[in-house]
């Protein structure tokens, strides 16, 4: 398939304006200057059809939750009611603007008013702030709530632990905190060495970060005792809800002693993840950190019969994020919960877990687990017995495209000895049986065909418009705009020839 560019043909148009429109007014005058450079290329010259025709292709292309299962780890790519999309495009919530007048914005107060609530109700917190544009932003904006608690108590505490096991944003976001990371490695259970936990917990550690169903998709049995360790040398528990899917209605992290806790709306809540957004990693806290939470939060004054943003005080963190948050990935969490109730929250949570350990029990001879015991909502297998065939995890994913399916996760987790070639599988709670067998068997037939016919694996894909490329240089040398001289050169392994159009 041609780029746009390559399709240019001189003097073609895709639009006609009236003669007179521009009779007084010089483009040069119209454009920024960088864009009136003598060396900048032209936009491509086509038709109307043309830019139709080849954008659509383009789009057809494209895999997404709509076409079929969407196994990525730790993600949660499930299907996402239309009925929210079209509740969160209601005008009077797409156009309110963020200087309007509270009382022209009361039904959109009240939304996050009564979220907040909810959320409160499910996780066993006492606050939650919904200001957080996605997760990794949320997991900061715990962290700097914890140091300036720390701070305001006149405590010295330099250094937060992360299990090997933790979601990934973790070491990032207590180091953009300003913190020193100290990892602690995983049992051979898969889950947080008490021992080790034990060692590295002291009075300069303002605690831990935990992610429980952890990112291997297990659950930590040692939660209670992990609490008492952490709490005794005065630290805090936080919890990464990246994986809150195989948690809803069975446990509440508040419960379980964790004093601050992050969800991500966009991964368990319905809103669709990936693609850039949107985003909204909400985060909770017990009572005795409400001061320090990102201000405003919202509020009902009684007296005013009213919603009302409410500043939070001194002790706050001050604004993460001007207005209102994502406010539209607010309004599809409300109508995912209210649609579906308590009940059938934790019916979500059991059926993720039962289709991810499904999966696990059918697959486990083919793909050895990392860990071989029960999962949550997500399972993590590995590739490695096919190293001997000289297969890689790499290869099959590429081989399960000519199937009609997207890759699952790989390589991630990955930590010594047990999560090595990995493969991580998460089949949400709207995946039925039918799809599950038909994924499993094809992976099944992989198997095999990596045993029997490795180079059908070597070359794969076979069947997409763009088969196999070198993911190493597109990494190293990426080419992010177009370049007639560029194009043609043959030692960036970019040519028509070698990604086989």
């Amino acid at each position: 398939m041609k780029l746009i560019f390559e399709k240019s043909i001189p003097g073609r148009i895709g639009f006609s304006l009236p003669a007179d429109l521009f009779e007084d007014i010089k483009i040069e005058e119209l454009l920024p200057e960088d864009y009136m450079e003598k060396d900048k290329k032209d936009l491509s010259e086509v038709s109307e059809v043309d830019v139709i025709r080849h954008y659509t292709r383009l789009s057809k292309y494209n895999y997404g939750v709509d076409d079929g299962l969407y196994p990525l780890g730790s993600c949660t790519m499930k299907y996402n009611p239309r009925i929210n999309e079209k509740m969160a495009a209601i005008d009077r919530f797409i156009y309110a603007h963020p200087f309007s007048p509270i009382e022209m914005v009361q039904g959109s107060l009240e939304i996050m008013y009564e979220l907040n609530k909810l959320l409160c109700e499910i996780t066993g917190m006492h606050q939650f702030t919904m200001a957080p544009a996605s997760g990794a932003h949320g997991e900061l904006t715990g962290i700097l709530l914890m140091r300036k608690y720390f701070i305001d108590k006149a405590e010295n505490r330099y250094k937060i632990l992360i299990p090997d096991s933790a979601h990934g944003t973790n070491p990032a976001s207590a180091a953009m905190g300003g913190f020193d990371v100290i990892e602690i490695k995983s049992n051979e259970n898969g889950t947080v060495d008490l021992d080790a936990l034990s060692k590295a917990m002291d009075e300069q550690t303002v605690g831990l970060m935990l992610t429980n169903p952890n990112t291997v998709g297990l659950y930590d049995e040692g939660i209670l005792e992990i609490e008492k360790i952490v709490h005794q040398k005065g630290g805090l528990l936080y919890y990464d809800g990246a994986n809150l899917n195989a948690s809803l209605g069975i446990i509440r992290p508040g419960d379980a002693g964790f004093d601050v806790v992050h969800l991500n709306l966009h991964k368990t809540f319905s809103t669709p993840h990936g693609g850039g957004g949107p985003g909204s990693g909400v985060i909770g806290v017990q009572s005795n950190l409400i001061p320090y939470l990102p201000t405003p939060l919202i509020d009902f004054d009684s007296d005013k019969n009213m919603y009302i943003f409410k500043d939070v005080g001194s002790k706050s963190i001050g604004m993460i994020r001007s207005f209102w948050g994502n406010f539209s990935v607010l309004v599809k969490t409300l109508c995912w919960i209210l649609s579906l109730g308590p009940e059938f929250l934790y019916e979500a949570s059991k059926n993720s877990i039962i289709n991810a350990n499904y999966i696990l029990a059918k697959l486990k001879d083919y793909y050895k687990p990392a860990y071989d015991r029960f999962c949550g909502h997500e399972c993590t297998l590995t590739g490695r017995e096919y190293k001997k065939y000289g297969i890689k995890t790499l290869q099959i994913a590429k081989r399960l495209m000519d199937y009609g399916y997207h890759p699952p996760t790989i390589y991630f987790p990955h930590f010594e000895p047990y999560a090595d070639e990995t493969i991580m599988i998460e089949p949400p709670e709207s995946e039925g049986k039918e799809i599950l067998d038909d994924f499993i068997n094809i992976m099944i037939k992989i198997s095999h065909e990596a045993k029997d016919n490795p180079d059908l694996l070597k070359t794969a894909p076979h069947i997409t418009p763009i088969s196999q490329t070198d993911d190493a240089l597109a990494v190293k040398q990426a080419i992010l705009t177009y370049d007639d001289e560029l194009q043609n050169k043959d030692k960036l392994n970019y040519s028509e020839e070698n990604i086989n159009f």
